[in-house]
């Protein structure tokens, strides 16, 4: 009998080693301890932008002024009675790096107005940003007082080249440094354009400048540039947009 103890004994020692080595569901996987990593889940949920869109952008909320008389309108602020304002950047001389990843984690679609000397070769950095592409000239020259050839060469050529790099012909044109006369008016109605944009404040070295009064209003169209400073003038755009209660809205969707 005292074997037979000892034998019962020693099977009952062997399956509890045994049961303790796996617990119970585990299929023989290993076991977490305290000093595991934690296993993260996700919901998939995008991160909240700094705007979201107060409204489906691409969805036309006013029409262009008409163009007469054979000149484009000249449009230098949007008449609206909500909390909007619009962002153009110009030029495209610098192509930098951290633009797109600003853009999209503001929720921002800017207006691009762009010059072929500075477009040309690089149609793919252009192309990934979420923007709407518009006229500045071919080589960006001050426009006033030139003849309506000459107006037309930079303003037409330009508007086909950025035709065939972006497969859709734009339809606002900005004049460089802001300048134009009658001509010019006339030639970008030639050319197709609905409307000559200007702006009523503009980023500079990190800095909202403003044309009258200290802060951005409704309706107000801002300027900035593709330039080494990009980081800095586009986030004092933000940070003065969000500061006087302003969302950025496409301008094209004003402009229909």
């Amino acid at each position: 009998m005292s074997r037979l103890r000892l034998f019962a004994a020693l099977v009952l020692v062997a399956g509890m080693v045994s049961c303790a080595g796996t617990p119970e569901g585990s299929g023989g996987g290993p076991v977490l301890t305290t000093s595991s990593p934690a296993v993260v889940t996700t919901t998939g949920e995008r991160p909240k932008r700094m705007f979201e869109p107060p409204y489906p952008y691409g969805t036309v909320q006013a029409k262009a002024p008409a163009v007469v008389d054979g000149m484009v309108p000249v449009v230098t602020h949007i008449p609206t009675d909500k909390p909007y304002v619009f962002i153009t950047v110009d030029d495209g001389a610098v192509q930098h790096p951290k633009a797109r990843e600003l853009m999209i984690e503001a929720g921002v679609w800017p207006s691009v107005f762009l010059n072929t000397k500075y477009a040309e070769g690089h149609r793919d950095y252009f192309k990934e940003l979420p923007v709407t592409v518009h006229s500045h000239t071919t080589s960006h020259p001050n426009l006033a007082g030139k003849g309506l050839e000459f107006q037309k060469h930079e303003i037409c050529g330009n508007a086909d080249f950025l035709a065939a790099e972006y497969g859709k012909r734009p339809t606002l044109f900005r004049p460089p440094f802001g300048n134009y006369d009658a001509t010019t008016r006339h030639a970008a109605a030639s050319c197709g354009f609905k409307a000559l944009v200007n702006w009523t404040a503009a980023v500079n070295d990190g800095r909202v400048q403003f044309q009258q009064g200290d802060r951005l209003k409704a309706g107000d169209i801002v300027l900035m540039h593709f330039r080494t400073t990009f980081v800095e003038d586009f986030t004092a755009f933000l940070d003065r947009a969000k500061q006087d209660g302003l969302t950025p809205v496409p301008l094209e969707d004003f402009l229909g």
